[in-house]
C-alpha cells in the first residue's frame, strides 16, 4: 500500500497494486461510488472521496493505462451526489473546470449594500456558512493580514506577500478581480492555486453549502462563495499568513468576518463605487474603516482631511492607534527597482513595509524594526527582495504585441493599467507619460530605466528613428462615469506633454454575468454599442476644442480601411464592436508601416485590461 500527502493523481497507480490517500483531519470523510471502465481493461470500482479522501482498487488492480483514464471521471464525477449518481445525470461540459465556471457564474447578481434590508445578502448570513463549511476555528486561528481601500490594495497586498514570502513563510494572497483566470484570486506562495486543488476545494464547498440551501440560506453571491473558498484554502493549506484584499468597502465585506487579524491597513482612499459606499469621502472612508478592530494596529496612508478625520474617529471610538506611513525612500533599494511599475507604487511599498514590521513584530519573528529605527539607512534583505521581485498583472504593466515581428513591419506595445477611479487617472496618466520615454532622468542619485527603454534593449529601435503615435483604447463599466474619467485622463496626459493621436472604444469580451472560458461571446451584430457610441461622443466633445496640433507624418494607410472594421469612424477616434477587431486594425496599422510605433495605453477597465492580455500574450 502506498500512501501520499498530496491530492491523488490516479495516474500514479501501478499495476498489480493498490493506492491509498490519507485523510488530513481538517477535512471530513465520506465516500462516492464510481464505477470506471478502460478500453481492454475490466470495470473497477473505485471509493473516493473527491478531497482529502482516499482511493483504493476493490476488484482487479487497474493497470496504469487504466488509472490514466480514470482520473478525469474522477474529477468530474466524485461531487455527484452520495447515493446512484451517474455519469449522465449532469449536463455533458467541455472540461471540469468549465463545470466549475458555470457553476460559479449562477452567484453572480447585481451588487447592492449588504444590510438588514436585503433578504439573502445579510452580512450576518455569512457566519451561517462559515459554520456550515466548519471554518470557524480555522480562521480565528489564522494571522491575517487585512487591507482595504480605493487604490493600491492590490498592489500593497503583492507587495507585503512578496516581502513575507521572501522572510520563508508559508503564504496565502486573496486578491480581486482576476483578469484571465478566476485561480489568480487564489495564491500559494506566490504562484495562482493549481487547477487540480482548486476544483477540490471549490466541489468541496459548493456541495456542502448545497446540502443547507434553503428560502432563509440561499446559496451565498459571487464573491461571497469565492471569499469563503479563500477561507477554506488557506486553512487546508496551513499557510502560516493569510493576506486579505477588501472585495468592496470594507464594513460589509465578505473578509470582514474575521475578528482579530495581526493587522490592517487602509490604502489611498478616493471616489469610486459611489452608488454603494455614499457620495462623499468621509461617508467611503467610513465603510473602509469598518475593517478596524479593537485592539489591532491600523495604518494607512497619507488621506484627504475629510477621509483622514473619519479614519481617526473611527480608531479613537475603538481605541487603537493609527499610524500614516510615509512613502518608501527609494534610496532604500540600494539601487533596484520596485517590483511593480509606477512613481506611486512608493506609496503602496511604505505601507507595505509597516504591515510587513507589524506582523513580524507581533507574531513574535525577529526582524529588525525598520518602523522605530530612524537610523535605518536600507531595508532588511528580505524586505528588499520582496519589494523588488513583487509582481502584479495588468497594473502599470508593459507588454509588447509578439503577433507583429520587429524589423520586418513596425513597432505595437500596450500600455495595460486597469485605472477605473478618477484619482486613479491621474496616477495612470503620470505612469505612461513617463513610460513612453526612452529613460527616466535621475531621481535623487538613483538613475532608473523605464519598461519603455528595457523594450527598446531588446529589440524594439530606438524611439527617434520610428514615429511614435499614442493611441487609447478604453473601455468602462456603466456604473463609472466617464465624464469624470476621460477629462481627467486626458488633462493629466495633456500637463506631460503627451496628446492622443486616436482613440479607440471597445466593449469588453468578458461579460459581467459570466465567468470562465467556456463563455460564448456575442456576434457583431448582437454587440450593444450604444455605451461605446456615448464615450465617442464625450472624447470628440473634449477634442473639440482643442487647438490643432501638427498632424504627425505617416503613411496613409494608417487610416486605410478603419472604416471596413469599426462601427463609427472619425478622424480622432472610432468605435469597434470587439476588442479583437481593434486590435487587427492596430497590428495592420504597423504591418503596413514600417517607421510607425503604435503606443496604445488601455485603461478604463480591469476588465478590459484582462481581455486584451489574453489576446496578446
Amino acid at each position: 500500500m502506498k500512501t501520499d500527502s498530496g491530492i491523488n493523481r490516479l495516474q500514479s497507480c501501478t499495476s498489480g497494486g493498490s493506492y491509498k490517500y490519507e485523510v488530513p483531519q481538517r477535512f471530513p470523510t465520506q465516500s462516492f461510488p464510481i464505477s470506471l471502465t478502460a478500453t481492454h481493461q475490466p470495470s473497477h470500482q473505485l471509493s473516493s472521496f473527491f478531497f482529502g479522501c482516499w482511493y483504493s482498487t476493490t476488484s482487479t488492480p487497474a493497470s496504469s493505462a487504466a488509472a490514466a483514464l480514470a482520473y478525469p471521471f474522477v474529477v468530474a464525477v466524485a461531487k455527484m451526489s452520495q447515493e446512484g449518481g451517474e455519469i449522465g445525470s449532469r449536463k455533458p461540459v467541455t472540461s471540469p473546470f468549465d463545470e466549475a465556471m458555470e457553476a460559479l457564474s449562477s452567484l453572480i447578481t447585481k451588487r447592492s449594500r449588504a444590510d438588514k434590508s436585503n433578504k439573502g445578502d445579510r452580512f450576518d448570513i455569512l457566519f451561517d456558512y462559515i459554520k456550515i463549511l466548519e471554518l470557524e476555528e480555522p480562521i480565528k486561528q489564522m494571522k491575517i493580514i487585512h487591507v482595504a481601500g480605493t487604490k493600491g490594495k492590490g498592489s500593497t497586498c503583492t507587495f507585503t506577500e512578496s516581502i513575507l514570502r521572501n522572510c520563508g513563510f508559508h503564504t496565502g494572497l486573496f486578491t480581486s478581480p482576476h483578469l484571465i483566470d478566476v485561480r489568480e484570486r487564489f495564491r500559494l506562495d506566490g504562484a495562482d492555486i493549481s487547477e487540480e486543488k482548486f476544483l477540490a476545494y471549490f466541489w468541496w464547498c459548493w456541495d456542502k453549502l448545497k446540502e443547507y440551501v434553503s428560502e432563509e440560506l440561499p446559496m451565498p453571491t459571487y464573491f461571497r462563495f469565492l471569499a469563503l473558498l479563500a477561507f477554506k484554502i488557506f486553512a487546508a493549506e496551513q499557510v502560516d499568513v493569510a493576506i486579505l484584499e477588501v472585495g468592496l468597502g470594507g464594513r460589509f465585506d465578505a473578509t470582514n468576518v474575521i475578528e482579530s487579524p495581526v493587522v490592517c491597513g487602509i490604502t489611498s482612499l478616493g471616489y469610486d463605487h459611489m452608488e454603494i459606499l455614499g457620495n462623499t469621502l468621509g461617508q467611503i472612508a467610513g465603510e473602509k474603516a469598518g475593517i478596524f478592530k479593537r485592539g489591532v494596529p491600523a495604518f494607512t496612508v497619507p488621506q484627504p482631511n475629510e477621509a483622514m478625520r473619519v479614519l481617526e474617529g473611527r480608531a479613537s471610538e475603538l481605541d487603537i492607534p493609527l499610524q500614516v506611513t510615509t512613502t518608501l525612500d527609494p534610496t532604500l533599494l540600494n539601487g533596484l527597482n520596485l517590483g511593480l511599475e509606477g512613481e506611486h507604487q512608493f506609496v503602496n511599498a511604505g505601507l507595505a513595509v509597516a504591515l510587513c514590521s507589524t506582523w513580524l513584530e507581533r507574531t513574535g519573528n525577529a526582524v529588525v524594526d525598520y518602523l522605530k529605527d530612524a537610523k535605518q539607512t536600507s531595508l532588511p534583505e528580505q524586505f528588499l527582495r520582496g519589494l523588488t521581485t513583487a509582481s502584479m498583472q495588468g497594473r502599470a504593466q508593459i507588454v509588447p504585441d509578439h503577433v507583429v515581428e520587429s524589423g520586418i513591419s513596425g513597432d505595437l506595445v500596450y500600455y495595460l493599467d486597469g485605472a477605473h477611479s478618477p484619482e486613479s487617472m491621474d496616477v495612470c496618466a503620470k505612469w505612461f507619460s513617463t513610460a513612453i520615454k526612452e529613460d527616466h532622468e535621475p531621481k535623487d542619485g538613483v538613475h532608473t530605466k523605464s519598461i519603455a527603454s528595457h523594450h527598446v534593449q531588446n529589440g524594439y529601435q530606438n524611439g527617434s528613428r520610428k514615429n511614435s503615435m499614442q493611441i487609447l483604447l478604453f473601455n468602462c463599466m456603466s456604473v463609472r462615469d466617464p465624464q469624470l474619467l476621460l477629462p481627467r485622463l486626458t488633462n493629466a496626459c495633456t500637463s506631460h506633454g503627451v496628446h492622443f493621436d486616436k482613440a479607440l472604444f471597445v466593449p469588453n469580451t468578458s461579460v459581467y454575468y459570466k465567468v470562465g472560458t467556456g463563455s460564448v461571446l456575442p456576434t457583431d451584430a448582437n454587440v450593444d454599442l450604444s455605451w461605446q457610441l456615448n464615450l465617442q461622443k464625450l472624447w470628440e466633445n473634449l477634442n473639440h476644442g482643442e487647438k490643432e496640433r501638427e498632424v504627425k507624418s505617416t503613411d496613409t494607410s494608417f487610416e486605410e480601411d478603419v472604416d471596413k472594421k469599426s462601427v463609427q469612424f472619425s478622424e480622432r477616434s472610432s468605435v469597434f464592436p470587439s476588442i479583437p477587431h481593434a486590435i487587427s486594425w492596430l497590428r495592420e496599422c504597423v504591418r503596413k508601416n514600417k517607421s510607425l510605433r503604435l503606443q496604445v495605453l488601455v485603461t478604463g477597465s480591469l476588465h478590459l485590461v484582462g481581455d486584451v492580455l489574453r489576446l496578446v500574450k
